[in-house]
C-alpha cells in the first residue's frame, strides 16, 4: 500500500515536471506572449487553469537569478532580457533601434491617458497643429489604432491604445501607466526614447 502511494507521488512529480518543462519551452521559443489558453493546447489532456498559472510561477521563480525574466503583459506571458543586458543585445541589431520624435512620444502619452480621444482633442491638448506623420507612426508601430467615431459633424476618428502597446512597454493593463499627477516635469514621460521596431519609423 505505501509503496503504491510512492509510486503515485513519483508519476505526478514527473507529470508535473514534463507539463512545467513543456511550458518553459514553449515560452522561450515563441515570437509572441502566450496566454493562458494558449497554454493549455500545448497538452492533449485538460489541464487546469489554476495548474498552469502555478506552474508559471514556478518558472518565474526558476529564473530569478538568471539572465531572463518571465513576465506577464497583457496579451499573455513572456520571457525579456534583464535590463542589465539589453544595452549589449542593441548592438546585434542597431539598424532596428527607433528614435521617436519628442512629439510622437507626446502624442502617444496623449492618447494613452486621455483615450478615447480625436486629433482634434490632441490638438486641444497640445496647442498645435498635429503632424499626421505622428498618427502614422503610431498606427503602423500598432500602438494606437481607431476605436470608434466621435458623434460630431465630420465624425471624426477616435484613437486608443492596442495590447501590442501594453506588451511593449511590459504592462498588462492601463491602469499600471505611472500615475500622471506624480510626473515631475514632461520629460519624465516623453523624452526620446530608443525602441526595438522592424523599420524605421522616423517622422
Amino acid at each position: 500500500m505505501l509503496s503504491d502511494l510512492f509510486e503515485a507521488r513519483g508519476y505526478l512529480m514527473e507529470h508535473s515536471l514534463k507539463l512545467k518543462e513543456t511550458i518553459e519551452v514553449a515560452l522561450l521559443t515563441s515570437s509572441r506572449p502566450l496566454s493562458i489558453d494558449d497554454i493549455q493546447k500545448l497538452f492533449e489532456e485538460k489541464v487546469e487553469r489554476s495548474t498552469l498559472r502555478m506552474l508559471i510561477d514556478e518558472i518565474k521563480n526558476d529564473w530569478q537569478e538568471k539572465t531572463m525574466d518571465l513576465v506577464q503583459v497583457a496579451s499573455g506571458y513572456r520571457f525579456e532580457a534583464k535590463s542589465s543586458f539589453c544595452e549589449n543585445l542593441t548592438r546585434l541589431n542597431p539598424d532596428r533601434l527607433v528614435k521617436y520624435s519628442r512629439a510622437v512620444l507626446e502624442v502617444l502619452a496623449i492618447i494613452a491617458y486621455r483615450q478615447p480621444v480625436t486629433r482634434g482633442d490632441i490638438e486641444k491638448i497640445r496647442g498645435v497643429s498635429l503632424n499626421p506623420n505622428s498618427i502614422r507612426q503610431l498606427l503602423e508601430r500598432e500602438w494606437i489604432e481607431i476605436i470608434g467615431y466621435k458623434e460630431v459633424p465630420g465624425r471624426p476618428a477616435l484613437y486608443g491604445t492596442t495590447k501590442f502597446f501594453l506588451d511593449d512597454f511590459s504592462l498588462t493593463s492601463l491602469s499600471q501607466l505611472p500615475d500622471i499627477n506624480t510626473l515631475t516635469s514632461d520629460d519624465d514621460l516623453m523624452d526620446e526614447q530608443e525602441l526595438s521596431s522592424e523599420g524605421n519609423l522616423d517622422e
